[in-house]
């Protein structure tokens, strides 16, 4: 990946000579470092944006549902899981 962009930033003067040491310790320029805590974040953010996305789809999915009369009231639902238990504690 060709590096045409400089990217600058202010910080703690202890916090650089902290992060260049734990670079160096680990024998890899600070800049690669920051390139992949970059890539990481980006990747973090577009997968909670994309999960967020996915969410909201399935709550519009499931109010259409509802107002279209496919849903099911709170006491069904209650009625069904109980159901449920009841069985699921007779096969043990």
């Amino acid at each position: 990946m060709s590096k045409q962009a400089v990217f600058t930033m202010k910080l703690e003067p202890e916090l650089r000579e902290q992060f260049m040491a734990e670079a160096e310790a680990t024998h890899r320029p600070a800049s690669q470092i920051v390139r992949e805590m970059m890539r990481q974040f980006v990747q973090t953010q577009r997968e909670a944006r994309e999960y967020e996305a996915f969410l909201q789809r399935k709550v519009d999915i499931a109010r259409a549902s509802i107002t279209s009369g496919d849903g099911l009231s709170n006491e069904e639902v209650e009625a069904e899981f109980a159901a449920r238990r009841r069985r699921a504690g007779n096969q043990e």
